[in-house]
């Protein structure tokens, strides 16, 4: 179930970027995660009250820093949008699975002091490398020698938010309930959207173009809460490999939406995402039952 509510909230979020995409003809990003924020709030808050969960916490800081380097990254992924080619940002945004990989083995070598660890959790790091390579097979990225403050950018927004799904799941094992922690991260998107639109200014409302932000604002809230579900399982590099799945939706979108065309490489680099997701899940569930860094 947990590696469905992680593809679930991938379809989620690759709806949330088709929305993205005609919105941004119309409102510039800062204002597009200012609204988002606040159309995710209410919804949150409403769920919330039917499900009897209170908004108030006892691990303020906790959420203070998940929304600190959840924001950095979501800044960070925009700054290089706008320096580099759209498929090399995405592409570094993503290395945040392999980042969360890296954490979880390092730590689990340095806890354990075995070689053995190595052993059992080596091969589900291999997947999650053989996903990352089919969304660079996807994506195809490249970048210039006058590009390289955008890469760095680019490749900081992945580092931040594998921090940020991390704090995720130590939020999850703390007790926090998913509504809490979307919630809060909701409010310092809004936060960081008003800061951003404070220097870039806001663009005029025009119906019904503006319509897009309420289905962009749902569909980030459904998604975060299905992220979280299930990175409170504690399987966290499986989760993290089965995120390349919003590579695979944003591929078909593209295809059936926008008409795009998707070469041979591309087929085989999607092929490369499903199968990597299809054997982490069966090595996670027979070779790592418990994994102690994940744990940890």
């Amino acid at each position: 179930m947990q590696a469905l509510w992680m593809v679930l909230a991938s379809l989620f979020f690759a709806s949330m970027g088709v929305c993205i995409k005609f919105a941004s003809a119309h409102f510039n990003s800062f204002e597009i995660v200012c609204y988002r924020g606040m159309v995710g709030m209410v919804f949150i808050y409403a769920v919330s009250r039917v499900q009897g969960v209170s908004l108030r916490t006892r691990l303020p800081m906790m959420h203070v820093w998940r929304s600190i380097v959840g924001t950095i990254s979501l800044t960070a992924w925009f700054y290089a949008i706008a320096l580099l080619p759209l498929a090399t940002a995405m592409t570094l945004n993503y290395m945040s699975s392999v980042w969360i990989a890296t954490f979880l083995l390092g730590g689990s070598l340095l806890m354990q002091s075995r070689g053995g660890e190595l052993r059992r959790q080596g091969p589900l790091f291999l997947t999650v490398l053989a996903g990352f390579g089919g969304v660079a097979m996807m994506l195809r990225p490249s970048f210039t020698g006058d590009q390289a403050l955008g890469a760095l950018v680019g490749l900081m927004s992945g580092l931040f938010a594998a921090l940020a799904y991390l704090q995720v799941a130590a939020l999850a094992k703390a007790g926090e309930p998913e509504s809490r922690t979307v919630f809060y991260f909701s409010f310092g998107a809004v936060l960081a959207g008003a800061l951003g639109m404070v220097f870039v200014g806001a663009s005029e409302w025009t119906w019904p173009s503006a319509l897009w932000l309420l289905p962009i604002g749902v569909l980030a809230a459904l998604g975060q809460l299905c992220m979280t579900r299930a990175y409170s399982s504690g399987a966290t590099m499986l989760v993290a490999n089965l995120q390349y799945s919003g590579i695979v939706f944003a591929g078909l979108f593209s295809l059936l939406i926008f008409g795009d065309q998707l070469p041979l490489i591309g087929w085989l680099g999607m092929g490369l995402i499903v199968a990597s997701g299809i054997a982490a899940t069966v090595l996670r569930a027979r070779a790592v039952p418990q994994a102690p860094g994940e744990e940890r």
